[in-house]
């Protein structure tokens, strides 16, 4: 088997039902029920200007060499109406993975749900304006390589988090969580019930009746001293 040649075409799929209800709770919300261990590293941001708050779909994953692109063209191809594409780069920042011309194919023709990319794209002055999730490292105007080797649909690590094809990928202005696939209801149900009581406390916030209590008390089981007075140098 030529491992690091790869093209895997079938995926365990999350129910799109599942897939769908994700699209109306915040990424924070569904971050904090997992313990906040399951967010993109902040270096990749949202680059373009979706209408949508939320957007999610089944992670296509593609393991690309670091400033080749390849395998994402690969990835044109094969790819479904509703992924999303995460696309590992081995951390590299000095050379865009895709511009105008492939992010419009996937917008238009393959009309898939999203794209991340833990690295640079170009052509940001289009793209930038766009109705069509896009995230990214940053940009700039150096062109990838077109060698290889590439692999599309094994586990990735896509800013410091692993994706499994079919993950479930949610993404926001926020920034980008990762829903195992496998745990993707339980997640759900408890993400519903946490954006419910997360936006009760909005108003009191607002007004100032919102209970703070639990801050002292917290303070005080961890050994904090609260001193009246200056500190001396």
């Amino acid at each position: 088997m030529p491992v690091g040649k790869r093209i895997y075409l079938q995926r365990k799929l999350p129910d799109p039902k599942v897939v769908e209800a994700f699209k109306s709770i915040p990424a924070s919300n569904v971050g904090d029920v997992m313990q906040r261990n399951c967010a993109m590293n902040p270096r990749i941001r949202l680059v373009s200007s979706p209408k949508a708050q939320m957007a999610a779909g089944p992670a296509f994953t593609v393991k690309l060499r670091a400033g080749d692109n390849l395998g994402l063209h690969a990835a044109l191809n094969y790819c479904n109406e509703g992924d999303f594409l995460v696309v590992s780069n081995e951390g590299d920042s000095t050379r865009s993975l895709m511009g105008e011309v492939m992010m419009a194919y996937l917008m238009c023709t393959k009309k898939i749900a999203g794209i991340v990319l833990d690295g640079p794209i170009r052509d940001i002055d289009e793209i930038g304006k766009w109705d069509f999730p896009v995230y990214a490292t940053g940009t700039t105007p150096g062109g990838p390589y077109k060698e290889g080797p590439a692999e599309i649909n094994v586990p990735v690590s896509c800013g410091e988090v692993s994706v499994n094809p079919g993950d479930i990928i949610l993404a926001d202005p926020d920034g980008v969580v990762v829903v195992p696939r496998r745990d993707a209801a339980v997640i759900l149900e408890d993400a519903q019930q946490f954006m419910a009581k997360d936006s009760a406390k909005l108003e009191p916030a607002k007004n100032g009746t919102l209970n703070r209590g639990w801050v002292q008390k917290t303070l005080e089981e961890k050994g904090f001293e609260i001193i009246d007075g200056i500190y001396e140098a």
